[in-house]
């Protein structure tokens, strides 16, 4: 994995840190290159007005008061708060916050009455209680008067490893270091950063090397050297085929999904349906072949072809008997294997029945509903995902506007190019047929899923306003064709 899309931990950030000093970098450099870049990014975007930089007892509050000093060394009016008294600054804060030559205010909840523009210096990312009385009152009058906000790292009461907040504030611009955090792409957190920035500090590279990140943000730098591209010498049998159930009486699901499948390159796309249905979807689907289901063997002697490369089951298939002895069978070939919708509730009574069937490569797309179905729901996001994936044995696509890719060793990718107007019917069943045409490819099952949901998002983000879930399919050739110049 490239380490650009890396995530760190809250505590694997102070490790870097700590390594960056003891690599002959001064944590009082760190820091002075830390509150530049954000006076910088100040600068940058706002015309000179009132600034109030409110600072807390931490690294937070001494990267604010360099905030302070260089907007104040290039003429602007600032008023510096702080939450403690100076006396207990230690360290580094400490330092700099020696050098600032202006007046220190103690922070009460009337603290930048008169500002333009507050520079949210109090809290990092590592803060692990819910904000208290006067800072609550604070942010409330800021946010009240419309004064906009620029944060430090996170904004406060932002949980950095998870994104959750605990009473924190909306910024307009976040300014971070070295790399993001989970909380930059985790929601709500994401939605309260605003803009992110990530400034370099002088953090090593080689430092980084040895964090041993396994958390990233989705991008094609992860995936795109494992992306199936179609070669000279191929056909469309080793492009892959790609089998999926459909249902009845609900047929729309499934043909969109084998239309995403096709338009995510397998060479073939075959749906089996049952016979009552086979003339909807053969008048619906031309390059997409449509296989009835007639008597009892027929499926059985589907899955006995081994040219089919990756399965799928689950879109309008029924919460019945039948999708669970379908996705059971599918799991036994030992093949990719895609389950989503109807053949994961179908498993709610007895979750462990799925997990015990799974051997192969496979890969679970719940939403947030289907997953309470099957999972503990405890935990943030990005922790539940990591445990389900665990538990099961399979690659977890916990859907949402921050979707999470986990894998079962610990790995886990954020996607976080998703536009809300794919918060429309049938939108997963398309992705669920990206990720299968990309399985059918023989493509790693843990990135397939990763540039599935990415791939996903572009498209909608291409399309605009007014998306519904059928466009997404056709969209998909110019974002594959601008990753491929």
């Amino acid at each position: 994995m490239m380490p650009s899309t890396g995530l760190l931990r809250v505590a694997q950030m102070a490790e870097a840190d700590r390594r960056t000093v003891l690599a002959g970098i001064p944590g009082t450099e760190l820091m002075h290159s830390a509150g530049r870049a954000v006076a910088s990014e100040v600068v940058r975007r706002w015309p000179v007005c009132r600034v109030a930089v409110l600072c807390g007892p931490g690294n937070n509050g001494g990267d604010g008061f360099v905030v302070a000093s260089e907007l104040s060394s290039a003429g602007w009016p600032v008023r510096v708060w702080l939450s403690c008294p100076v006396e207990t600054l230690s360290g580094d804060a400490q330092y700099h916050a020696a050098r600032w030559n202006g007046a220190v205010e103690p922070l009460t909840a009337q603290s930048a009455a008169d500002a333009q523009l507050v520079v949210d210096a109090l809290f990092g990312s590592g803060l692990n209680r819910a904000l208290d009385g006067v800072i609550v009152q604070l942010f409330a009058a800021v946010v009240a008067r419309g004064v906009p906000l620029i944060a430090i790292d996170v904004p406060s009461g932002v949980m950095g490893d998870t994104g959750e907040s605990l009473g924190a504030p909306a910024a307009v611009c976040t300014v971070t270091f070295t790399r993001k955090k989970p909380a930059h792409v985790l929601l709500p957190g994401r939605d309260l950063c605003g803009d992110v920035v990530v400034a370099d500090i002088g953090t090593p590279a080689q430092v980084l090397e040895t964090l041993l990140i396994d958390t990233w943000e989705n991008a094609p730098s992860l995936w795109l050297e494992q992306l199936p591209h179609p070669n000279q010498s191929g056909n469309k049998f080793s492009r892959g085929h790609a089998l999926i159930v459909g249902g009845h009486p609900t047929t729309g699901a499934a043909r969109m999904c084998a239309r995403a499948a096709a338009r995510a390159g397998a060479g073939l796309t075959t749906v089996a349906v049952p016979q009552v249905a086979w003339s909807v979807y053969a008048a619906a689907l031309t390059s997409i072949m449509v296989q009835p289901l007639a008597r009892p063997g027929d499926f059985t002697a589907l899955l006995a072809d081994s040219r089919y490369s990756g399965l799928l089951i689950g879109p309008g298939a029924g919460v019945t008997g039948t999708t669970r002895e379908r996705a059971l069978a599918m799991l036994a070939t030992g093949r990719a294997v895609v389950l989503d919708a109807d053949a994961l509730t179908v498993f709610a009574a007895e979750p462990a029945a799925l997990f015990g069937a799974i051997h192969g490569p496979c890969i679970l797309t719940p939403h947030e509903g289907e997953f309470a179905r099957l999972f503990s729901t405890d935990g943030d996001k990005l922790a539940r995902a990591r445990r389900a994936a665990r538990s099961s044995g399979a690659i977890l696509v916990l859907k949402g506007s921050d979707t999470v890719i986990a894998a079962p060793d610990g790995r886990a990718i954020i996607n976080s190019n998703a536009p809300p107007t794919l918060a429309t019917a049938g939108a997963g069943d398309v992705l669920g047929g990206i990720i299968l045409g990309l399985l059918a490819q023989r493509m790693d099952p843990f990135l397939a899923a990763a540039a599935g949901a990415w791939l996903h998002g572009a498209a909608a983000a291409e399309f605009g306003p007014g998306l519904i879930a059928e466009d997404l399919p056709d969209l998909l050739p110019g974002v594959l064709r601008r990753l491929a110049s």
